[in-house]
Formats: structure tokens, C-alpha cells, sequence
């Protein structure tokens, strides 16, 4: 696996910036939308189960569930840019995921955050 299959977030100069802290230096918030997020659950492959279970004998990462983890969170965090975009946001402040399991038969990631319109000062 590459090094771009385990990495997400955004390219540069995005129309909808993507941030975990409260504010951006050199810009204000004009208006707060309110929370947004994008979320999606993933169900478990048997293969994958069978392989991890046996490769938890012996150590290491788990390539292939790194990689389902990483394109379901890169997932979410294009459905909470989409939802924000829609509702007139130019920002996300306040980013986070949260992953859960879903009913034993998979897992739910939740990227959240909130919108607001930003201008430069």
C-alpha cells in the first residue's frame, strides 16, 4: 500500500476548509450554519474477518482494514463537506470522527463539525 492509501483530508486550497480547531488566524466568522456531519457504516467482509483473525496471531497491521477505515473516513468527511456546502458554509470548525460499531455487523464513522462562513481580516 502506498502512502496515499492511508491518508485523507483535503487537497489544497479547498472551496469548504476542513479544520479541528475553533478558529482560523487571519479570518473571522461571520455567521455560524450550526452542526454538520457525514456518516456512513461499513459492514464487515468475512474474508477480511478471517484474515485479520489470523494475522492477529502472529502481529502486525492489518493492511486491509487500514484500508477500509481510511476510504469510509475520507467518505464521511466528503458527505459533511457536501452537507455544508449545500447549507452556504465556507468552513468547518471544530472537526472530529467518531467510529462506533454498528450491531455487530459493522462500523459506523461519523465525521462532524461546525459550519460557518469565514472572511479573511
Amino acid at each position: 500500500m502506498g502512502i496515499e492509501e492511508y491518508g485523507g483530508g483535503q487537497g489544497p486550497r479547498p472551496d469548504v476548509l476542513v479544520v479541528t480547531t475553533n478558529d482560523i488566524p487571519g479570518h473571522r466568522v461571520t455567521e455560524v450554519i450550526g452542526e454538520v456531519f457525514g456518516l456512513t457504516v461499513r459492514s464487515r467482509h468475512v474474508g477480511s474477518q478471517i484474515g485479520a483473525g489470523l494475522k492477529s496471531l502472529v502481529g502486525g497491521e492489518l493492511k486491509g482494514l487500514t484500508k477500509t477505515l481510511v476510504e469510509t473516513r475520507n467518505q464521511a468527511m466528503e458527505r459533511l463537506v457536501e452537507q455544508a456546502r449545500a447549507r452556504g458554509a465556507n468552513a468547518v470548525l471544530a472537526f472530529r470522527f467518531d467510529v462506533t460499531e454498528a450491531a455487530d455487523v459493522g462500523t459506523e464513522v461519523c465525521a462532524y463539525g461546525t459550519a460557518v462562513v469565514l472572511a479573511r481580516e
